[in-house]
């Protein structure tokens, strides 16, 4: 009868917070997305309705994948920008939104089948800038007209009195607006509450042979990470397919992508997957030259986080950054506009060294994780100049972040 009370107490707050939070709305932002295989675009809608609406959205738009903009007035095309005026008390546009979207390798980060669909919800709704009256907030929430059978995984909760309705978080945005993967149609998922955090793994039917491995694997190591990581969010959503999506993976807002065929651990003991875990746990991206912060983070825990929960011994871990090491030598800077392979491997190695200097400096007592929770407090875009000042603050002159890099250098 405890739990009964329980279950009915938290079903009537989840009720009252969301009225709570529409009441708060000075109005309603509805994106709407009507998707069928027999088609190769999703038809989307953003519906506005409230006594005060935005002046005035801007949305950035994608010419080869975003088309037939339309509205009953006030929009005007302006090179890849729809520059849209909406009318009070409701008003709406609307345009239509290529799905597939093929690499060069042939493979797809983007497909539409006829079972099932994955895509990104920050790619179906372009970027948006708004002029809105000071203090106006909206509410928006994502909606799916499906065919009948299909369903879709997504990285937010839904209304409890309408299970098809998306409510959309989008802190320190003045039009918030969906991100983050999503996968939809005839679909196969396993969920649990990890360390506080709602995980779903899906994957088309059919294809989610390993999704109770991967939630195992995430119930593992998710944890450690979150210590690191304070800030990780209380949703995740793991999106896992095979051919012919591209054989790698992705990290977005909330969740990621991983191909079916990528191992949760490789030979040489580093995870992709946890890589994507640290992605989405900091949220941040590379300024100018700056993106070797951002992977070289995330390519330190791939393995540390690994060694930490036990996935490997000392020496093994050992033999790990020595193979980065040697892998390192092959890059001739960090500083390249887009960080990969050597470039990656050499600053998964200056990671470990400031590791092991800031511990040196403060016995103990400030290490790399400091680091990584400094650089993901704003979850924006980070430099060399703010990893100097973070650096600073832990261990004041006692470690030279110009120097760890002039070493590796050297090294090469």
């Amino acid at each position: 009868m405890a739990t009964l009370h329980k279950k009915l107490f938290a079903t009537l707050l989840s009720l009252l917070l969301l009225s709570s939070a529409a009441q708060a709305a000075d109005y309603e932002i509805l994106y709407r997305a009507k998707v069928h295989p027999d088609s190769e675009v999703a038809r989307v809608e953003i519906r506005l309705r409230g006594e005060r609406l935005p002046k005035q959205l801007t949305l950035n738009l994608n010419p080869e994948r975003h088309r037939s903009v339309s509205a009953d007035q006030g929009l005007r095309l302006d090179g890849n920008n729809a520059i849209w005026k909406p009318r009070e008390p409701e008003d709406s546009l609307h345009y239509e939104f290529v799905i597939d979207e093929q690499k060069a390798s042939g493979r797809y980060d983007s497909l539409l089948t006829e079972d099932w669909a994955i895509l990104r919800s920050d790619k179906l709704i372009p970027p948006i800038s708004a002029r809105v009256p000071k203090g106006l907030e909206g509410q928006a929430e994502l909606q799916f007209l499906l065919p009948e059978g299909w369903s879709v995984a997504a990285p937010y909760p839904t209304r409890e009195d309408d299970s098809t309705r998306y409510v959309i978080s989008d802190p320190g945005r003045i039009f918030p607006r969906p991100k983050g993967w999503l996968i939809l149609g005839d679909i196969t998922s396993r969920q649990d509450i990890i360390a506080g955090t709602d995980v779903r793994v899906a994957a088309p039917a059919g294809q989610g042979d390993r999704l109770q491995d991967t939630l195992a694997f995430i119930g593992w190591n998710l944890p450690a990470v979150k210590a690191v990581l304070p800030g990780f969010p209380e949703q995740l959503l793991i999106v896992t397919a095979g051919k012919p999506m591209w054989r790698g993976g992705l990290s977005g807002t909330r969740s990621l992508f991983m191909h079916a065929d990528r191992p949760m651990i490789s030979g040489n003991r580093t995870s992709s997957l946890i890589h994507e875990l640290i992605h989405v746990g900091t949220g941040i991206s590379g300024g100018k030259r700056a993106d070797w912060i951002v992977e070289g983070l995330a390519e330190y825990y791939a393995s540390a986080i690994l060694f930490r929960t036990g996935g490997m011994s000392d020496w093994r871990y050992a033999q790990v950054l020595e193979w980065k090491t040697d892998w390192a030598k092959e890059a001739d800077t960090l500083f390249t506009p887009r960080s990969s392979g050597p470039v990656t491997a050499r600053a998964a190695v200056f990671m470990h060294r400031l590791d092991q200097a800031l511990a040196k400096a403060t016995d103990g007592a400030a290490g790399i994780d400091d680091v990584a929770r400094a650089l993901a407090q704003d979850r924006g875009r980070v430099s060399l100049a703010q990893l100097k000042d973070i650096v600073a603050e832990l261990a004041g002159n006692a470690v030279d972040v110009e120097a760890l890099i002039a070493d590796l250098e050297q090294d090469s």
